[in-house]
């Protein structure tokens, strides 16, 4: 059910990593409530888990010498 977005309050709530899953959940069964997909610097959530895991392969690849990393230097010269 699309909203008319005009008349609607925006709500932002703080919520607890182990609780996220069930109020998304029991929010999404309210047809007055429109959900608006949650970023983070720009990337959605997905995007975020996504990303730690190809970081988490990546670094199981550098150990392995499969991948070659880069010196911890050069990082802290892009910052």
């Amino acid at each position: 059910m699309n909203l008319p977005t005009l008349d609607m309050q925006r709500v932002v709530l703080s919520v607890y990593p182990r609780k996220y899953d069930f109020l998304m959940e029991l929010l999404q069964n309210f047809d007055f409530v429109q959900i608006e997909k949650e970023t983070f610097n720009g990337d959605t959530r997905d995007d975020i888990i996504s990303n730690l895991k190809q970081a988490a392969v990546d670094i199981r690849l550098i150990r392995e010498g499969k991948l070659e990393g880069r010196p911890v230097e050069e990082l802290l010269n892009e910052l």
